[in-house]
C-alpha cells in the first residue's frame, strides 16, 4: 500500500486560494494618487460614426485621461448618465485631440489664473474643465458637471 504525503492546508496559514489567485490591481506610473483613471463611457457608437474609425482614432494618438480625484470621477459618471452620447464624444476627443479648438465647444480658458486650462462644453448646461500635458500626453480632468457661474481654477 502506497501512502500519499499530506498536502499543506491553506486554511491553516490564513490565506484562502481566492486570495492567492486574485489579480493585484496595477496603478499606471502616470496616475499619481489621488488621481484615478477617468471612467470610460460604454455607450454604443452612433449611426453617423463608424466603430472602426473610432478605434483607429483612439489607437493613433492615445492620451491618458485621468480625474483629479474620486469626486471628479463620480461627477463624470453622473454626466455619463445624463448625456451618454455627448459624454462619449467628449471622452473620445480628450483621448485623441484635447488641444484642438472647436468653435463654441472646446477652447482654452483666458487669463493668468487659468493658464493651460481648457473647457469642453458637453451640453448647454454641462462642462468639463481639464489641463492637458503635452509632454506626458496626459489629460487631467479637474471638474465635470453643471456649468458653474465662474470657471473653477486648475490645480
Amino acid at each position: 500500500m502506497t501512502q500519499i504525503p499530506p498536502t499543506p492546508d491553506d486554511s491553516e496559514s490564513g490565506v484562502s486560494s481566492e486570495e492567492v489567485s486574485a489579480p493585484v490591481p496595477v496603478i499606471s506610473e502616470w496616475v499619481i494618487p489621488p488621481e484615478e483613471a477617468l471612467t470610460a463611457p460604454l455607450t454604443p457608437v452612433s449611426a453617423k460614426e463608424n466603430a472602426t474609425d473610432v478605434i483607429l482614432q483612439l489607437s493613433e494618438s492615445p492620451w491618458l485621461v485621468v480625474a483629479k480625484n474620486r469626486r471628479v470621477n463620480r461627477d463624470w459618471e453622473a454626466l455619463l448618465l445624463r448625456a451618454p452620447e455627448n459624454t462619449r464624444r467628449c471622452y473620445q476627443d480628450l483621448c485623441t485631440s484635447p488641444m484642438v479648438r472647436k468653435p463654441k465647444r472646446v477652447f482654452p480658458l483666458k487669463g493668468k489664473l487659468y493658464q493651460g486650462a481648457w473647457e469642453y462644453e458637453v451640453t448647454s448646461s454641462d462642462r468639463v474643465f481639464y489641463v492637458p500635458d503635452e509632454d506626458k500626453r496626459k489629460v487631467l480632468v479637474y471638474y465635470a458637471g453643471k456649468h458653474p457661474k465662474s470657471a473653477p481654477t486648475p490645480p
